[in-house]
């Protein structure tokens, strides 16, 4: 019987993370099954909290958002521990990609039975963050600018915060001039964003990048170039359903090794919880999770 650590934040979502935890952790217990719960103080205390239950081969829980997971999911990159997850968040699109179950009994039985699937993560280096490792995508551009504003937001919650923060970020958007290095082709493009996506999903349930694979070994790169701010939003809806894809200011490209840059301090985001400027380089690596899934 696995031996489960679950590592809590909080205040995912904007209430108790642990209220979330508590139908699975009794439904884990009920089978048999040891829960340890641990509450972080910090993004930096969770990473800790998670390596040190790997070390004694504990699987490891973490219970939040998107920042949550990748935050987590990245300390245990590289390692023999395996990862699971506890969607209690506003977005929860890395557990939307990985098609885990929404009710307790499910999410139990996957966390119980489930084989560890091998996934690949992000390394995120620059000036300020040296070597972080997430696990959905990295986004620089109007949606960082976008993501800062939803999770600022006191009033709103859930999607209606990430409409709100979309439009306030586009409506004060300009756009810039990026160059991008991928996998040593350099590239240049203008416009509204440059995604390099691991998983296809971002932004509560956004279909950014409907060909991105979680095992490949490769990252989608999404670039939105310049458009009328009217197309601008009518491709936000787009995003639901990957329709986006057949706009020409959408482009795909795909490497192992990203490189961003741009004319101006543009911000970049990973995972919901990253927030600096570029320039930024980003880069696959295969196969360095084992999540159950």
């Amino acid at each position: 019987m696995r031996q489960f650590t679950a590592v809590v934040n909080p205040a995912a979502g904007g209430s108790s993370g642990a209220a979330g935890l508590l139908p699975l952790a009794r439904a884990l217990r009920e089978a048999g099954a040891r829960l340890d719960t641990e509450y972080s103080l910090s993004l930096e205390h969770a990473q800790d909290l998670a390596r040190r239950a790997g070390e004694q081969g504990h699987v490891v829980l973490a219970v939040g958002g998107d920042g949550m997971a990748g935050c987590v999911g990245g300390a245990l990159s590289g390692t023999d521990t395996v990862f699971g997850l506890v969607p209690a968040g506003r977005g929860n699109d890395f557990a939307r990609a990985l098609g885990l179950p929404t009710d307790a009994p499910g999410l139990a039985r996957v966390l119980l039975e489930g084989t560890p699937r091998a996934v690949d993560t992000i390394e995120v280096e620059s000036a300020v963050h040296d070597r972080v490792h997430v696990l959905g995508s990295v986004y620089a551009g109007v949606d960082a600018v976008a993501n800062h504003h939803a999770n600022a937001s006191r009033l709103l919650r859930g999607a209606a915060s990430y409409y709100a923060g979309g439009l306030r970020a586009v409506l004060g958007w300009r756009p810039a001039a990026y160059r991008l290095t991928i996998d040593g082709v350099p590239y240049e493009r203008s416009g509204y964003t440059v995604v390099a996506a691991n998983s296809g999903y971002y932004g509560f349930g956004r279909n950014i990048a409907p060909g991105a694979r979680l095992d490949d070994g490769l990252l989608d790169v999404v670039v939105i170039s310049h458009a009328p701010k009217r197309l601008f939003f009518t491709m936000m809806n787009e995003l639901k359903t990957g329709a986006h894809l057949r706009r020409p200011q959408v482009e795909v490209l795909r490497g192992k090794e990203i490189r961003i840059e741009a004319d101006r301090n543009v911000p970049y985001g990973a995972d919901g919880e990253v927030d600096a400027a570029l320039p930024v380089t980003v880069r696959v690596r295969p196969g360095a999770l084992n999540v159950l899934a």
